[in-house]
C-alpha cells in the first residue's frame, strides 16, 4: 500500500546564528577529546610529517565535504534533519533513509565517544574503579541538559569555549619538564597508519554539530557555510600547531604511553584537564542535540514510526527521541573505549559525508533550472570529495566498507518496497535525463549492430484488459532488457479523448499492477488504423525507437484494406511485424511445452523467428518450452538439403532446440503445419512482404488466404522482417 510523507516540523521564525548555532558546536566538537587525549598518540605512532598527513588528508575530505554542505544548503529552505535532510531533499527519500539510518547511530555512538573521552581524563586525576559506571552517571548527566533545552545546551557553550581558549594558551605557551619526562614501564606498540587515521578522524567531524541543527538556524542559507568552513580552517590550525609543539617537547614513548602528555607540557596542567572535561562534555552535548533531530526527522518523512517525532514544550523539543539516543549511547558507554569506538565513527561519518558529497556533485552536473546555491560549488569539487570519503573507508577497513555498503542498499531496498510518496521533487528524474541523453546521442553515432540486437516493441494492443495476450507475449520478448511500449488509440469523438493522461496513467497502473515494465502511449485519432499508423511513424526518440509493431489480426472485413496499408507502412519503415492470433483453448497451461517455427526458405523471416523464439525461452513462463525448429520439403532431395541447413545452423548457433522436416507436395504444406503443429503451444509463420509493384488489394488477398490456411492452429504468430539487418548473424 502507498504510503505518503508528511512534512517535516517547521522551524521556528526565530533561531540561532552563525556564531551560535554553527561556529561554537562546530569547533567544540573539533577541538575536543581527540585533541586533548590522543594527539601525542597519533604523533608517537606516525612522527610528526605523517602526523601533518593525516590532518591534511582529513581536513581535505571535510573541506570538500564543507563545501558540498554549503551549496547544497544554499539553494533550499533546509529543514530539520542535517545530513539526513540535504540527503533526502537531493537523491530521494531511499537514499536520504539509508544514509539518514546509519547516521544517527554514528550521532548516538558519537555520545558515548565523548563521554568515555571524559571518563578517561578523569581517571588521570583521580583513581576510577569502574569506567562503565563513571561513563554511565556522565551519560545522564548529558542527557538531562539536552533533554531540557537546546538552547540551554547552546548558551553553556560559551563557557566551555572559554575554558578551551585559556587551556590552549596554556599548552603553547608551556614547556617540557625541567625534570624530563618518566620513563614509561613498558614500550607501547605502534599501530598501522590506516587505524591511526580512524582513530583521528572523528576530531574533524564536527561539521556535523551545525547541520544538525539546521532547522533552528534563523539563517541556514549564510550560517552554515560561513560559520562551518571557518570552524574548519581555526581547527586545522590548532591541530598542526599542537601536533609541531608534542613532537618538539616529547619523546615518541612518552606521546605512546601517555595520554594527557599535553598537561606535562602546559605553562598550568590544571588547564588541559579543565578544557578537556569541557570539550568532552561540550562534545556529547551537541551530539546528544544532533542525533535526536536526525531521528525525529526520519520519523517526521514516516521511515519510522511517527510517535518518534513527537514534540514537546514551547520550544518543540523531540524528547522521545533523546531517549531513544540515550539508550544507543548507553550501549557504546558500556561496550567500548575511544580506540574502539573511534573507527566505527569514522566509517558512518565517511559515509554520510560520501554521500553529502554525490547529492550536491549531482545537482551540480545535471544543473537544472532549481539549482540555484547562493554558494556556488564546482560539480567536480564535490565528486573529488566523495571519491575522497569512500576511497579513505577502503584504505582504513575494506571489509566493513562492504558491510556498510550492504546495510545502505538494504535500507534503500526497504524504503523503497514501501513505495513512499513524497512532497518534495529530488536530483533522481534529472539524473536519469543526463544519462539518457548521454546514451541517445552516442547510439546515434553508432550503426546498429545483428549480434546486441534486441526486440523494442510497439504493442499496438488497446486497452490492456481487451487484448492482453498481445502484451504477456511482447513482455515475454524483451523481459525486461528491450523496450516495450504499449499503445492505445482513442476515436476523436469519444469522451477519452478530453482526458488523455487520465487513461495512461490507468493502463500505466494496470501494467505495474501486473508486473510488466513498459512505456504507455495514447494517441487520439480519427479511427484506430488512423491512429495506429501515427504511432508507427512518430514512436520513439532518435535511435531509440520500436524495430518491432506487434498487433492482433484484423477482426473487420471492411478495415482489410487499411490493415495492409498499415503493414506496408511499417515495411517502408523498416519496422519487424508480428501479427498475433490468440489460441481459442478454455484453459491456459501453467508453462508452455513447446514453440514450434516453420521455416519456410532463405527469407530473413527464418532467422528472425528463430531469434524470436530463443528469447521466449528465457522467459518464465516459455521457460521449458521446447524449440522445435520445422520445415516441409517436396521430396526427399530437398528434405536433405534443409535438414542439413537447419542442423548446421543449430549448431553453429549453440541452438537448444530440434530439427524435424516434413515432406509432402507444396499444395498439402499448410495441412501438414496443421498437423505438425497441432499441440505446440506458440507457432511462428513466416509471412511475405507486398511486393513493390503489388496493389493493397492483391496483398489484402493473400493476407486473408495466410488467415485462413493458418486458423486451425494454436496461438499463431505471422512474422515480416522487415529490418535492414542480416538476421541470420545474430544465430551465428
Amino acid at each position: 500500500m502507498t504510503e505518503t510523507t508528511q512534512a517535516t516540523p517547521t522551524p521556528p521564525p526565530s533561531g540561532f546564528g552563525t556564531f551560535k548555532g554553527v561556529f561554537t558546536p562546530s569547533i567544540l566538537t573539533i577541538l575536543g577529546v581527540v585533541m586533548y587525549l590522543r594527539m601525542g598518540w597519533v604523533v608517537g605512532n606516525v612522527g610528526l610529517g605523517m602526523t601533518i598527513f593525516i590532518i591534511i588528508l582529513a581536513e581535505i575530505a571535510i573541506l570538500l565535504t564543507a563545501l558540498s554542505i554549503s551549496a547544497t544548503a544554499t539553494n533550499m529552505k533546509v529543514g530539520s534533519g542535517g545530513a539526513y535532510y540535504l540527503i533526502s531533499r537531493s537523491l530521494g527519500l531511499e537514499a536520504g533513509a539509508a544514509i539518514g539510518l546509519p547516521l544517527f547511530f554514528a550521532q548516538a555512538l558519537g555520545v558515548s565517544f565523548y563521554v568515555a573521552g571524559f571518563v578517561e581524563a578523569l581517571g588521570g586525576l583521580v583513581p576510577i574503579p569502574s569506567p562503565q559506571i563513571a561513563g554511565v552517571v556522565t551519560l545522564v548527566a548529558v542527557a538531562a541538559i539536552a533533554f531540557r533545552s537546546t538552547d540551554l545546551a547552546l548558551k553553556s557553550q560559551f563557557l566551555v569555549m572559554g575554558v578551551m581558549a585559556l587551556s590552549l594558551i596554556s599548552f603553547f605557551a608551556g614547556s617540557a619538564p625541567a625534570e624530563g619526562f618518566a620513563t614509561p614501564e613498558s614500550p607501547v606498540a605502534k599501530s598501522p597508519f590506516w587505524v591511526v587515521f580512524a582513530v583521528f578522524f572523528p576530531a574533524v567531524t564536527g561539521i556535523e554539530a551545525g547541520i544538525s541543527l539546521s532547522g533552528n538556524l534563523r539563517n541556514p542559507a549564510r550560517a552554515l557555510p560561513l560559520g562551518t568552513i571557518t570552524a574548519i580552517l581555526v581547527g586545522a590550525v590548532v591541530y598542526i600547531g599542537i601536533a609541531v609543539v608534542l613532537a618538539d617537547r616529547v619523546p615518541p614513548d612518552v606521546l605512546l604511553a601517555n595520554p594527557l602528555v599535553m598537561q606535562e607540557v602546559s605553562w598550568w596542567g590544571h588547564a588541559i584537564l579543565v578544557g578537556v572535561w569541557g570539550a568532552a562534555l561540550s562534545s556529547a552535548l551537541n551530539a546528544f542535540l544532533g542525533a535526536p533531530r536526525t531521528l525525529q526527522a526520519l520519523a517526521a518523512d514516516r521511515v519510522l514510526p511517527r510517535f518518534l517525532a513527537r514534540e514537546y514544550g514551547p520550544s518543540k523539543e523531540p524528547r522521545i527521541a533523546t531517549a531513544v539516543t540515550f539508550l544507543v549511547a548507553l550501549i557504546g558507554v558500556v561496550a567500548g573505549d575511544l580506540n574502539v569506538i573511534g573507527p566505527i565513527l569514522t566509517m558512518f561519518f565517511l559515509t554520510s559525508y560520501g554521500f553529502l558529497n554525490v547529492s550536491a556533485g549531482v545537482e551540480g552536473l545535471i544543473g537544472s533550472p532549481s539549482w540555484r546555491p547562493r554558494f556556488r560549488v564546482k560539480w567536480w569539487l564535490s565528486i573529488l570529495g566523495a571519491a575522497v570519503c569512500f576511497g579513505l573507508m577502503f584504505l582504513i577497513n575494506a571489509g566493513a566498507t562492504l558491510i556498510a555498503g550492504a546495510v545502505s542498499a538494504l535500507v534503500f531496498y526497504l524504503v523503497h518496497r514501501r513505495e513512499m510518496r513524497t512532497y518534495w521533487g529530488d536530483t533522481r528524474h534529472g539524473l536519469l535525463m543526463l544519462l539518457a541523453r548521454f546514451a541517445i546521442y552516442r547510439l546515434a553515432d553508432r550503426k546498429p549492430d545483428e549480434r546486441t540486437w534486441r526486440p523494442n516493441i510497439l504493442v499496438l494492443s488497446g486497452s490492456p484488459t481487451a487484448r492482453w495476450y498481445l502484451i504477456e507475449l511482447a513482455d515475454a520478448l524483451t523481459h525486461g532488457r528491450g523496450f516495450l511500449t504499449v499503445a492505445a488509440i482513442v476515436p476523436a469523438n469519444s469522451a477519452a479523448a478530453e482526458r488523455v493522461p487520465e487513461v495512461e496513467k490507468s493502463i500505466a497502473a494496470y501494467l505495474r499492477k501486473h508486473q510488466v515494465p513498459a512505456l504507455v502511449e495514447v494517441m487520439v485519432a480519427e479511427d484506430v488504423l488512423t491512429g495506429a499508423d501515427a504511432l508507427v511513424q512518430a514512436s520513439g526518440i532518435g535511435p531509440i525507437y520500436p524495430n518491432t509493431v506487434l498487433l492482433g489480426e484484423t477482426e473487420r472485413p471492411e478495415n482489410l484494406l487499411g490493415f495492409v496499408r498499415l503493414l506496408r507502412r511499417a515495411r517502408d519503415l523498416e519496422r519487424n511485424v508480428l501479427i498475433v492470433r490468440e489460441a481459442e483453448a478454455a484453459t491456459v497451461p501453467a508453462a508452455a511445452s513447446r514453440i514450434d517455427v516453420w521455416w519456410g526458405g532463405e527469407h530473413p523471416n527464418g532467422p528472425l523467428m528463430v531469434a524470436l523464439g530463443h528469447l521466449l525461452q528465457k522467459a518464465e513462463y516459455w521457460r521449458k518450452a521446447r524449440l522445435v525448429i520445422k520445415a516441409v520439403a517436396d521430396d526427399e532431395q530437398e528434405r536433405e538439403q534443409i535438414q542439413r541447413r537447419l542442423t548446421e545452423m543449430k549448431d553453429q548457433g549453440r541452438l537448444v532446440c530440434d530439427v524435424e522436416v516434413l515432406l509432402g507436395p507444396r499444395e498439402r504444406h499448410f495441412e501438414l503445419i496443421r498437423q505438425g503443429s497441432a499441440d505446440a503451444d506458440l507457432v511462428l509463420i513466416g509471412a511475405r512482404p507486398p511486393a513493390p509493384e503489388e496493389s493493397d488489394a492483391d496483398y489484402a488477398i493473400y493476407y486473408s488466404k495466410l488467415l485462413d490456411d493458418t486458423e486451425d492452429l494454436p496461438a499463431t504468430a505471422l512474422v515480416l522482417a522487415a529490418e535492414k539487418l542480416a538476421f541470420e548473424r545474430i544465430l551465428e
